[in-house]
C-alpha cells in the first residue's frame, strides 16, 4: 500500500513539472483502480442479487482503506493538470468572503449573543455582551483553539443556563455526529468535570440551573432513542433515564419552550409525532404525554399564556392547520381551529410573540410571512417582489417584543437580516451579506422561474440565474441541481461561490421536483414510497425542458445532487445518461435495497415511511426497479465526480465506493469517473469554512475542465 501511495504522488508531482498538454496526454494512460470481485449472494423474496463488492463495507479492513486511497490517487493523477486552476478557484471564492465577519447580535436573557470569524481562521468564535453592545466582549468558545490537533471539529448544542453562569456544549472530532457534552463555567472559564460521551450533542437546562436533559444514541444504529437527566457535578454514569423510545422508527429530542415554562421531549417518525411536557421548574417531575401517538397524526406544539398552539395535519389537513388547546387539556379532542386547512396553502411554521402570531406559509411554490395581531386588529403579509426569492423568520427567541427578525435573499440578491416592527410596519436592514472583490453587481444577473411539463402533465417549477450576457442559443453550460426527498424544500438562495460559475458563462438552475415540499404537502407525497420514480422523471423532464428551450444542450448540461439527491443522480444516469455531459454525486445514497434491509445501519428503520420497507415484497420490487447500484448496466455514462466521507453516518462510504467499482467494470466509452473520499470527515464534508471551499473548487474544476475553461 505504501509503495502505491508513493507512486500516486510521484505521478502528481511529475505531471506538475511538465507542460500541460503533455501532462494531460500522459494522464490519459493512467489506469483506474479495479476493486477485486468477491461475489456475495443476497436473497430476499426468492430473488437473488449478486453483490461483487459487498466486502467494501469492512471499514477496518486494510484492503478497503487501500482501495479508497488508490481511488484518491487516481483522481489526483488524472486531474493533475487542473491543480493550479483549483488553487486559483479556491482563492477566487475565498476572496469574496468577508473573513473578519460576524453575525447580527441577538438579545436573550440579558445578553447580546454574537458569532464571529477572524481573518485567516476556519472556525467561529462565540461571544456575548451584557445588556449593551458597547459592553466588553466575553468570549464563550474560540473554536479555532478548540480545533487544534483535530482534522475535523464541530461544536454543537450550545446552551446557556437560565442564570447565565454555565454553558453546556457538544464536540464532535470525527464527523460521525457522535458528540461529547461538557459544561463550562462562564464566570471562571473552567471546564467542569461533567463529561457525557456518545450523545447527539444537544442539551437543555431546567430552570434550577443545575439540571440538564440530553439525548443519547444507539451505539450501533446511531438512532437518538433515550433522554437522560443529568445533575451538575455528578457522574454521568449515574444519570437518570427519563424516556426510552422503543419503536426503532422514531427518533427523540428535547428542548425548552420559548415561554421557558415547559421542557419538551419530542418523538417522531416520518409520519407520526408525539410530545411529552414537564414544568421546567420541576425537573425531577414526570413528563406527561401531550397527545399519544396515532399513526399518521403529525403535530408540533408552541406554548403561549395558558394554552398550546398546535400545528397539525389532524382531520386530513394535508397542508396542515393551526389549532389551540388549554395547557391543562392537551388531548386532540380538545383542539380547536385557529387557522383552518387550505388546499392551496401549506402552513410551514409559527413564531409566537406577546402581541403577535407570525405564520410562515407557502403557496404556488413561494413562501410568505403573515403577521397576525392577537388583538385581532387585522393581519397582513410582508411584501416580496419577485419569484426566485427566499424569505424566512430567523432568531426570534425574545417573547416580549414587537420586532420580528427575518431573512431575505434571492438567487441574485445576497442574504439580508432584517428587523421588522410589527406595530409600525417599518423595517431596518441590519446586515446584507458582503461580496468582496468590488466586481459584484446584482444587476448583472438575470433571475427566472420557468415551468417544465412532466411526463404525467404536472407542471414543475425551475428557478435559475445567469449572467445577463447569456443568450438562449443552446451553447451555454448549465448546472441543474435538485434534492427531491423527505419533503425538503429547495429554496432559491444566493451563493457568492456560485458566481465563479456564472461569471464563466454557466446557468445555475434548481429543479423543484416532487419529493420535496416546494408546492405543498401533496408534492411530497407524490414523490415518495411507491411514487418515488416521479422524483427521477421530473428531473429528467426538467433537463429535457432546458435543452428544448435552448438554455443549453446535452453536450453542455450538468447535474448535481447530494445524499438523497445523490440517489437522484444515480437514477438519472441509469435512465437517461445521454442527456448529461457530467454529473456530480455528493455522498450518494445509491445502494437502496441492501441499506434498507440492514436495520443496523444508522437511520434505516426511521426511513421506512420515506422509501418503504423492503421486507415487504411490493416495496422490495419497486426499490429494485430504481436502485442505482442494482440498475447499473452496460451503456455509456456521462462524466462523473463522486464524493464521500469515510466517517459518514448517514450514507455509509461503501455505497458510493461499491457504485463506482461496479460502474468501472461495465460502463462503455472513455468518460471520466472519479471517486474522492475524505478520509477525515463525514456526511457534511470538511468542517473548516475554507477547507470546504477546497472541496467546492474540486467540483467546479471538474465542470470547467469538461467545458475546456481553464482560467
Amino acid at each position: 500500500m505504501e509503495s502505491t501511495i508513493r507512486l500516486g504522488w510521484l505521478c502528481v508531482i511529475f505531471a506538475a513539472l511538465i507542460p500541460k498538454g503533455k501532462a494531460q496526454t500522459m494522464s490519459e494512460n493512467i489506469q483506474a483502480p479495479i476493486a477485486k470481485i468477491i461475489p456475495k449472494q443476497l436473497v430476499k423474496h426468492k430473488n437473488t442479487r449478486t453483490d461483487n463488492y459487498f466486502w467494501l463495507n469492512e471499514r477496518e479492513n486494510p484492503e478497503v482503506i487501500a482501495y479508497l486511497n488508490q481511488e484518491n490517487e487516481y483522481y489526483n493523477a488524472k486531474t493533475a493538470h487542473t491543480k493550479q486552476f483549483q488553487t486559483e478557484l479556491f482563492e477566487e471564492m475565498k476572496a469574496r468572503i468577508k473573513e473578519d465577519d460576524q453575525s447580527v447580535p441577538y438579545f436573550y436573557n440579558g445578553y447580546y449573543y454574537i458569532t464571529r470569524y477572524e481573518k485567516g481562521q476556519d472556525y467561529p468564535i462565540y461571544a456575548r455582551k451584557k445588556e449593551s453592545l458597547s459592553a466588553p466582549e466575553e468570549i464563550l468558545f474560540n473554536c479555532n483553539e478548540m480545533a487544534k490537533g483535530h482534522s475535523y471539529f464541530q461544536l454543537g448544542g450550545l446552551s446557556v443556563s437560565p442564570n447565565n453562569k454555565y454553558a453546556s456544549f457538544g464536540v464532535d472530532t470525527q464527523g460521525r455526529r457522535i458528540y461529547t457534552i461538557q459544561v463550562k463555567d462562564l464566570e471562571t472559564g473552567e471546564i467542569l468535570s461533567d463529561t457525557i460521551k456518545n450523545v447527539t450533542g444537544g442539551s437543555v437546562w431546567a430552570n434550577d440551573n443545575a439540571t440538564l436533559f440530553y439525548t443519547q444514541q444507539d451505539k450501533v444504529t446511531l438512532r437518538s432513542d433515550k433522554v437522560y437527566r443529568h445533575k451538575l457535578g455528578t457522574d454521568a454514569k449515574k444519570d437518570i433515564l427519563v424516556f426510552d423510545e422503543k419503536d426503532d422508527t422514531f427518533n427523540v429530542y428535547v428542548y425548552k419552550e420559548k415561554s421557558r415554562k415547559y421542557l419538551v421531549i419530542g418523538s417522531g417518525s416520518t409520519l407520526t409525532s408525539e410530545y411529552r411536557i414537564l414544568n421546567a421548574d420541576q425537573p425531577e417531575g414526570e413528563f406527561q404525554v401531550f397527545q399519544p401517538r396515532v399513526r399518521g397524526l403529525e403535530y408540533s406544539i408552541s406554548h403561549y399564556g395558558d394554552s398550546f398552539y398546535v400545528l397539525t395535519n389532524k382531520d386530513k389537513a394535508t397542508n396542515f392547520k393551526l389549532m389551540k388547546t388549554p395547557e391543562t387539556a392537551t388531548l386532540k379532542k380538545h383542539w380547536k381551529d385557529v387557522i383552518p386547512h387550505r388546499e392551496e396553502v401549506l402552513l410551514e411554521g409559527i413564531d409566537i410573540f406577546k402581541n403577535y402570531l407570525v405564520v410562515e406559509e407557502r403557496s404556488n411554490g413561494l413562501n410568505h410571512i403573515r403577521i397576525m395581531p392577537w388583538s385581532g386588529s387585522g393581519d397582513y403579509y410582508l411584501p416580496f417582489d419577485n419569484e426566485t426569492y427566499n424569505a424566512y423568520t430567523t432568531t426570534n427567541i425574545d417573547f416580549d417584543t414587537d420586532v420580528l427578525r427575518y431573512g431575505y435573499q434571492s438567487m441574485a440578491t445576497p442574504s439580508s437580516v432584517i428587523d421588522f416592527n410589527m406595530a409600525t410596519k417599518t423595517k431596518v436592514v441590519l446586515k446584507e451579506q458582503e461580496v468582496l472583490g468590488g466586481t459584484f453587481d446584482k444587476n448583472n444577473y438575470v433571475e427566472e422561474r420557468v415551468w417544465a411539463t412532466a411526463t404525467d402533465g404536472t407542471k414543475v417549477p425551475i428557478s435559475m440565474v445567469y449572467h445577463k450576457s447569456v443568450q438562449k442559443n443552446g451553447k451555454n453550460p448549465l448546472l441543474l441541481y435538485a434534492y427531491g426527498s423527505y419533503g425538503s424544500t429547495m429554496e432559491p438562495y444566493f451563493s457568492s461561490t456560485r458566481l465563479t460559475l456564472l461569471d464563466r458563462g454557466f446557468i445555475y438552475a434548481i429543479a423543484h421536483i416532487r419529493g420535496g415540499e416546494d408546492l405543498g404537502r401533496k408534492w411530497y407525497e407524490d414523490g415518495k414510497l411507491l411514487h418515488k420514480k416521479n422524483t427521477f422523471t421530473d428531473f429528467i423532464d426538467c433537463s429535457k425542458f432546458v435543452i428544448e428551450q435552448k438554455y443549453t444542450s446535452a453536450s453542455h448540461l450538468y447535474a448535481e445532487g447530494g445524499s438523497a439527491g445523490g440517489l437522484l443522480m444515480g437514477a438519472i444516469v441509469n435512465m437517461s445518461p445521454e442527456l448529461y455531459h457530467g454529473v456530480i454525486a455528493q455522498v450518494p445514497f445509491v445502494d437502496v435495497i441492501t441499506t434498507m434491509l440492514d436495520d443496523s445501519i444508522p437511520l434505516t428503520t426511521g426511513e421506512y415511511d420515506e422509501w418503504g420497507n423492503p421486507n415487504s415484497k411490493k416495496y422490495y420490487d419497486y426499490m429494485l426497479s430504481y436502485s442505482p447500484y442494482d440498475n447499473v448496466k452496460e451503456q455509456k455514462y456521462p462524466n462523473m465526480f463522486v464524493s464521500t466521507g469515510l466517517h459518514d453516518s448517514q450514507v455509509q462510504y461503501w455505497e458510493p465506493a461499491k457504485w463506482v467499482a461496479k460502474l468501472r467494470t461495465v460502463k462503455k466509452g472513455d468518460t471520466a469517473l472519479y471517486l474522492v473520499t475524505n478520509m477525515d470527515a463525514g456526511h457534511g464534508g470538511a468542517s473548516g469554512r475554507f477547507e470546504s471551499l477546497k472541496e467546492l473548487a474540486r467540483e467546479f474544476s471538474f465542470l470547467l475542465d469538461l467545458e475546456k475553461i481553464n482560467k
